[in-house]
């Protein structure tokens, strides 16, 4: 895995053993930030649900600051630390090492990625409760094409979705009542 474009362009990127991570494919990290580029720069970025960080770290690369990583697997939290780390970004983002679900209420970012792993989907109902009461100007949801996500979470509404083979990213922005 590696980083697409920005200050750390085709750097390499370190993954946890096994399979219980499941990194977003690069192909859909490029059209992600193609969407993306006019609002990264400057903008601060959470990437819930981090595993690698490669999401976050591919912001960080681009411009966005503060970058926030949240992540539940200790494994995964030092293989973050370690890719910022040999990129000599580690002072840059803040990793925090806990559920996104809990942790998201008190990060306040413009941009959310949720990205959780696809065998909990009512993950995606529980962060969307977090973001409500600080709503980001944008939600982007990474989920399985075949697992369509409401056109409305309270406080927010679906505006585009993105599909690329079995992924599929969903784009929310605040409500307007």
């Amino acid at each position: 895995m590696r980083i697409i474009a920005g200050e750390f362009r085709r750097r390499l990127l370190k993954s946890p053993p096994g399979e219980a991570t499941r990194p977003t494919p690069d192909r859909l990290r490029e059209a992600l930030f193609n969407v993306l580029q006019s609002r990264i720069e400057g903008a601060s970025f959470a990437d819930a649900y981090a595993g690698t960080g490669a999401v976050g770290i591919e912001a960080l690369s681009r411009g966005a600051g503060p970058v926030i990583l949240i992540e539940r697997s200790r494994a995964a939290v030092q293989v973050i630390k370690d890719n910022l780390n040999s990129l000599g970004a580690l002072h840059r983002a803040r990793v925090i090492h806990g559920s996104a679900a809990t942790y998201l209420a008190s990060q306040r970012a413009a941009i959310v990625f949720l990205d959780p792993p696809y065998t909990l989907p009512g993950e995606y109902e529980h962060a969307f409760a977090q973001l409500e009461q600080y709503p980001p100007s944008l939600v982007i949801a990474q989920h399985a094409t075949r697992h369509e996500l409401p056109e409305r979470y309270p406080g927010f509404r679906r505006t585009r979705v993105l599909r690329q083979g079995d992924n599929s990213l969903s784009f929310y922005e605040p409500a307007v009542e």
